[in-house]
């Protein structure tokens, strides 16, 4: 027998069933990973609906699974670009998202996690303003949760 003899090719709809077995994925993800095997883009919806329909694959579970996952060290600024970035409507994130209450401590955990202590001149002060404002929280949460007691547990 030859050892060299070529694996059988695998199906596009075969590639697609392995990669959402391993992984939530966003239906613009799973097309970028399955365009190099399609022989033509008709291919590739037809499997790529075929899969919505079925609930094999969907947008909506992706989004609750990449917020839950990522909402306790992000604000939904960046949650809400992260999710965009991956095609997902902002129709189905916005209602994913932690509410107000939820948003604050997040960002009071990141922020006590980081700096163990509260700022002592404005230099520290806008060292972490700009933290939390790069982990994607806005500017009325950032300053809720500079504002807050340190002393209190939110761990």
């Amino acid at each position: 027998m030859n050892r060299h003899t070529p694996k059988p090719t695998k199906s596009l709809r075969a590639r697609a069933m392995d990669i959402l077995s391993r992984q939530e994925i966003s239906r613009s993800g799973l097309k970028k990973k399955l365009a190099p095997y399609a022989e033509n883009e008709a291919e590739l919806e037809a499997v790529l609906n075929e899969f919505a329909e079925q609930g094999w694959q969907s947008d909506s579970r992706y989004a609750e699974a990449y917020i839950h996952s990522k909402s306790a060290r992000h604000g939904k600024n960046r949650l809400k670009q992260a999710l965009a970035q991956q095609g997902i409507d902002p129709d189905i994130s916005r209602h994913l998202l932690p509410d107000r209450e939820t948003e604050r401590q997040n960002a009071v955990n990141v922020l006590q996690k980081k700096f163990k202590h509260p700022a002592q001149d404005l230099k520290e002060k806008q060292k972490q303003i700009r933290f939390l404002a790069y982990r994607g929280f806005d500017m009325d949460t950032i300053q809720a949760a500079l504002k807050c007691d340190w002393d209190e547990d939110f761990f």
